[in-house]
């Protein structure tokens, strides 16, 4: 057939081939995969397969459905019955089907799952092949989506170019117009000269100018008129008389609430829940007052109201009830509610409390107050409320008076009126009170304060032994009451009677808590070793609440049980030298030296408090007391020692010094003979008894220490020290101090290279020393620069060696730039939170920030962490310079003095200079906080 090329669309018309699918060229016909509905093309039929079977021989092969389902056999046992053997024997066989399937069901869905996954990546789902395409959709934009063409365009893709391209010329008056249009003109033409700057004239044909000013005050009066005449229209139809706070008017708009859809829905549906719940249930007092507090919260005072007068009708015995709907209403209303509750609900004690508050009248409260008595005499609170309203104590007296007849069994009532007594008066108020309350502890401890207060009351004509025997029978009183509890089977924990004695020191009763303590703390404790544990935790957790004297009164009383223990006393020492006075702690301490005369710590406490309070002749006294029992230790003798030269008893210090070393004959005594006469200038002297000393004690290292800064920094013989130190070195290869000693006299010598290779061998003779590696880097950085490549190397392989090292990850952290210093401050807090010096570097970053109140908190916990690194102390002290008060100052150095710190590479070697020598610790801090850089 010929096709003609002038009529395109003559296909439409002939008939479509025989594999034609309409839309399929373009997309258009959906399709459907193999996966969807199984092959594609359909099987050959029963009669065709059956034609096959018949042809080759075959015989046909038996549904293997017939045998499958008993409930539906069509087979070889269709007309048999199925009874309960059967089904019994099925279920056997499903079970046993069951076990064997579930003996290799992972094995085999795992199996499974892997051919399906290997036959899904061999052949993928069309699907899967166009789900890249299908996502890449999502990137189509909108005018992509637009140029797609229509199916009807697909027969015309040959479109002529240019059909629609046509372009015109504009016209001029378009571009003049438009020209012309961001213009403005400056002057006005003649016309508007002549009508005064407008165009229309501004006057009316007399000539006369129009004032719009009075035009508008026109409008605004007219408006108001109509406004009043509106108002009193209004209020003529309503029958009232309406009035407007010009003033307060925006207020009352500004305070009403405006509910949104959703809220308003909310109150429609809980009206509709609590009106079925009263009208189900109209007994039930809580559902009135959820209603009535619906309708207040939705703004409706009046249905409210009303709902809650309702019920008061229905729950006419509810206090509650009344007390809503005395709190709905004004305070004239309120009174009249609760006058009718009373007639239902007198002997509710709420209700006439309410109906007393309503009253500002103070009489008016006590006539309400003694009308409630009338109904409920036995009322504990309406007593003490009457009783408050009272002005004057002999009209409070013969209130309680009466009150105790009435409710004898009521403690508050007998210690209220035992507190308005006078002290003879009173005791027989309490003796009362025990006999009608024989179960009260309360009742017990107040006679006991009451016998407390009378002894310590001021009395010229009291003696001491009168005074003394008054606090005696504080303590038989308390001990008889414990007594009694226990005889009327009233028995308190120790835990409870402790905080009764916590109780009674805070409210002023010393004497009275430590009663307590002493006829309680031996409660329920048998065995020794339980008994001392138990009191010095009972003493540090009140210690810790800041109760000192129960603290004081349990180490007390645990001192009589355990007069040999030192630590105890110890204990008992330091908490008289923080919370007592200077002559209880010298007491404390001349009794703990009786009872443990070989403590040498409490004999050196007791002569530096004399000595501290100025008393060198007592702490002489002391310390030959404490020669006669101690003649060889140590520890006394360099106290006598230091005595005698800070009170610039030279002599009398050497002689202690040679008696001790003939005596004692110790390595520490040899190492301060040294020392004194170094600190004397005496260096002949002082290397001779380190010669002596070495002799002697040849494993000590301070005695090369020692030797080598003589001869380096007194003397200025390099060799000579040197050779000091190779001695120490050889002799205690073990000492980090002495490489350290010895690398920094080679490297003041100008041998850096030599240094470096002595701490490379000290680290190889003691590995994993924080000090020899902080050294090695330190060296680095003063040979090279701070920040060097070296130096920051050494630090890494210093962590690597010594992860948690506070001094190293301090070092770390100041050799990093500023903006790193943060993070790399974290990594240390994760490494070791609870370094000192970690902390303390944390703190002078925030000191960089100027966080000065996170700065300040950061130090304090530096110190508690280890208060004995004198280092930190000076950081905070120079903090404190810097950005706080003369106060804060004060507490750091009173701290810091109490503190006694020794240790810090800076603290160390201001506070061992022999220019420093007899400082304090206030000073040495001053020292410290200078040096500090």
């Amino acid at each position: 057939m010929s096709k003609d090329p002038k009529n395109k669309l003559a296909f439409l018309s002939m008939p479509a081939p025989a594999s034609y699918v309409a839309g399929l060229g373009r997309g258009a016909s959906g399709f459907t995969t193999r996966s969807d509905i199984g092959p594609a093309r359909e099987g050959p039929s029963e009669e065709v397969i059956a034609e096959a079977r018949a042809k080759r021989g075959e015989e046909e092969q038996p549904d293997p459905e017939q045998f499958q389902d008993p409930d539906n056999e069509y087979g070889l046992f269709a007309g048999m019955t199925y009874e309960a053997d059967d089904e019994e024997a099925d279920r056997i066989y499903e079970q046993v089907d069951e076990a064997m399937d579930s003996r290799r069901k992972i094995r085999r869905e795992a199996r499974e799952q892997d051919e399906l996954s290997k036959h899904r990546a061999e052949r993928p789902k069309i699907q899967q092949q166009f789900a890249d395409l299908k996502r890449g959709l999502s990137s189509v934009t909108d005018e992509e989506w637009e140029s797609i063409p229509e199916v009807g365009n697909l027969t015309r893709r040959k479109k002529r170019r240019g059909e629609n391209d046509r372009t015109y010329v504009v016209p001029d008056s378009v571009i003049v117009g438009d020209r012309s249009k961001g213009e403005f003109e400056s002057s006005l033409d003649a016309g508007q000269q002549a009508n005064g700057g407008f165009e229309t004239p501004a006057t009316d044909g007399s000539g006369t100018m129009t004032n719009f000013v009075e035009i508008g005050q026109a409008r605004d009066k007219l408006l108001s008129i109509k406004l009043d005449q509106l108002s009193s229209s209004t209020a003529s139809s309503s029958g009232l008389s309406t009035s407007i706070d010009p003033k307060g008017y925006l207020t009352s708009l500004s305070s009403i609430q405006i509910k949104s859809d959703a809220e308003i829905g909310d109150i429609k549906r809980a009206r509709m829940l609590f009106d079925s719940l009263v009208k189900s249930n109209p007994k039930h007092a809580p559902g009135w007052i959820a209603a009535a507090c619906l309708e207040e919260h939705a703004g409706r005072m009046v249905a409210a109201r009303k709902i809650i007068k309702m019920g008061c009708e229905q729950c006419p015995k509810s206090e509650d009830v009344w007390l809503e709907a005395a709190r709905l209403h004004n305070n004239d209303d309120a009174k009249v509610i609760l006058a009718n509750a009373v007639q239902h609900v007198g002997q509710s004690v709420k209700i006439w409390l309410a109906a007393a508050d309503l009253e500002h009248d103070v009489k008016a409260k006590k006539r309400v107050l003694r009308k409630a008595l009338e109904h409920i005499p036995t009322s504990v609170r309406l007593w003490k409320e009457t009783v408050n309203l009272e002005s004057s104590a002999p009209d409070a007296r013969i209130l309680l008076a009466r009150a105790v007849e009435v409710i004898p069994t009521s403690v508050e009532l007998w210690l209220a009126l035992a507190r308005l007594e006078t002290p003879d008066k009173a005791k027989s108020v309490l003796n009362k009170a025990r006999k009608s309350v024989p179960t009260s502890h309360e009742i017990w401890i107040a006679a006991g304060r009451l016998l407390e207060q009378e002894a310590t009351r001021e009395d010229s004509g009291k003696t001491e032994d009168k005074r003394a025997k008054e606090l005696e029978a504080v303590d038989k009183t308390i001990e008889a009451g414990v007594k009694e509890l226990r005889r009327h089977q009233v028995l308190l924990t120790r835990d409870q009677w402790l905080k009764e004695a916590e109780r009674c020191e805070s409210e002023g009763s010393p004497r009275t808590c430590e009663a307590i303590v002493k006829a309680t703390v031996g409660m329920e404790l048998e065995e020794d070793e339980d008994r001392y544990d138990t009191w010095v935790s009972d003493a540090q957790s009140a210690l810790g609440r800041g109760h000192i004297g129960t603290a004081r009164a349990i180490l007390a009383y645990a001192l009589k049980f355990f007069p040999e223990r030192r630590d105890l006393w110890r204990l008992a020492a330091d908490l008289e030298k923080t919370h007592g006075t200077p002559s209880s702690l010298d007491a404390l301490l001349s009794r703990a030296v009786e009872h443990v005369p070989n403590a040498e710590v409490l004999w050196l406490m007791r002569a530096k408090e004399r000595w501290m309070q100025g008393d060198v002749a007592g702490a002489r006294e002391v310390l030959v007391k404490a020669f006669d029992t101690n003649p060889e230790s140590e520890q006394i003798w360099l106290a006598a020692v230091k005595l005698e030269a800070e009170n610039g008893e030279l002599g009398v210090a050497r002689e202690l010094l040679g008696r001790a070393r003939s005596v004692a004959d110790t390595e520490r005594i040899w190492m301060k003979s040294a020392v004194f006469e170094r600190q004397q200038a005496q260096y002949t002297s002082a290397l001779q008894t380190l010669s002596t000393a070495i002799q002697k004690f040849p494993k000590f290292p301070k005695l090369y220490m020692i030797q080598g800064q003589i001869y380096a920094q007194h003397l200025k013989n390099i060799p000579a020290a040197r050779t000091a130190y190779a001695n120490g070195i050889k002799a205690c290869p073990k000492e980090p101090t002495l490489w350290i000693l010895a690398s920094r006299l080679e490297e003041h010598d100008g041998k850096s290279i030599k240094a470096r290779a002595l701490l490379e061998k000290a680290r190889l003779a003691v590995p994993k020393d924080e000090r020899l590696w902080a050294e090695s880097a330190r060296v680095e950085e003063r040979s090279s620069g701070a920040g060097s490549a070296q130096a920051k190397s050494m630090l890494a392989r210093a962590l690597q060696e010594c992860p948690t090292s506070g001094l190293l990850w301090s070092m770390s952290i100041w050799a990093e730039p500023r903006p790193t210093r943060k993070s790399r401050s974290v990594d240390a807090l994760k490494k070791s939170s609870d370094d000192p010096l970690i902390v303390c570097t944390v703190a002078r970053l925030f000191w960089q920030e100027r966080k000065i109140e996170k700065a300040r908190e950061w130090f304090r916990r530096a110190v508690k962490a280890d208060k004995d690194l004198g280092d930190v102390w000076g950081w905070w002290l120079k903090f404190e310079k810097q950005h706080g008060t003369e106060e804060y100052q004060e507490i750091v150095k009173r701290e810091c003095e109490s503190a006694e710190p020794r240790h810090g590479e800076v603290w160390q070697s201001v506070n061992k200079d022999d220019g420093n020598v007899g400082k304090r610790a206030r000073e040495v801090l001053e020292l410290v906080c200078e040096a500090l850089a």
